[in-house]
């Protein structure tokens, strides 16, 4: 049986080479959960880490009944770390966090205040601790983002999000979903919030990210969702007889 469904609320976490922050991660997780709003549990995703991740992940999922891993020896990237979670999950919601915890778990019970209205809550990072360069690479491509899919979602790279599991199981899968999860739950007829959560610098390990994967990618993304879009089919069944 899947444990996730004993929960009302799985958050999921990908790690990929992650390993000095896995302590801290294990600390603030495991202080979350146990007094978050909802019944919680953890669930983290490593994606190929060749650091000591996994057996880390493995130490850390044997001392918490409500803490569970899942584990794939090649790289695959975040948005293919973030499905295999969302596939494996059977709690009514699920979230999402980084493990370099730039945000605070704590601001979850700030978005699931929201969740019975809305299928998808993301943070919006209120006083951004990043560079000022990696904040103009941001707006660059929320920018761009926006006036290709028209979700007028002002933060999609947030890395705190609560969302409906059926929804979210639902939603078209492809590399790079996870900068348009906003569009993507507008495209089976879901509604999203925006909610400011805190933000923090890295404290520890390194940034996947740099100019080229935060500027390359979403232009090419848009130009895969504008292409999707067009061609999704919506449809509704009036009577049948089956």
């Amino acid at each position: 049986m899947n444990k996730t469904k004993d929960y009302d609320f799985t958050i999921i976490v990908p790690v990929y080479n992650e390993e000095d922050n896995m302590s801290r991660v294990e600390q603030e997780l495991a202080a979350y959960t146990a007094k978050a709003a909802k019944k919680a549990c953890v669930l983290f995703v490593n994606d190929g880490s060749s650091d000591g991740s996994l057996q880390l992940l493995k130490d850390i999922c044997a001392r918490h009944d409500n803490f569970f891993y899942l584990s794939s020896s090649d790289n695959h990237g975040l948005s293919t770390a973030m499905k295999a979670g969302i596939d494996a999950t059977e709690s009514r919601y699920l979230g999402y966090i980084d493990a370099d915890l730039q945000t605070n778990p704590e601001d979850f019970d700030l978005l699931l205040a929201h969740v019975e209205q809305y299928q998808l809550v993301t943070g919006i990072r209120a006083n951004r601790k990043d560079s000022g360069f990696k904040k103009f690479q941001s707006k660059f491509a929320n920018g761009f983002r926006r006036s290709m899919t028209g979700d007028t979602a002002t933060d999609t790279g947030c890395p705190l999000k609560v969302m409906w599991t059926d929804y979210a199981q639902r939603i078209p899968f492809f590399d790079g979903m996870h900068r348009f999860l906003p569009a993507l739950f507008m495209l089976v007829d879901g509604k999203f919030l925006e909610m400011p959560v805190r933000h923090y610098p890295r404290t520890a390990g390194v940034s996947k990210y740099h100019l080229w994967n935060r500027l390359k990618g979403p232009l090419v993304d848009c130009m895969a969702f504008r292409w999707m879009k067009q061609r999704y089919i919506h449809y509704h069944i009036d009577d049948a007889n089956l």
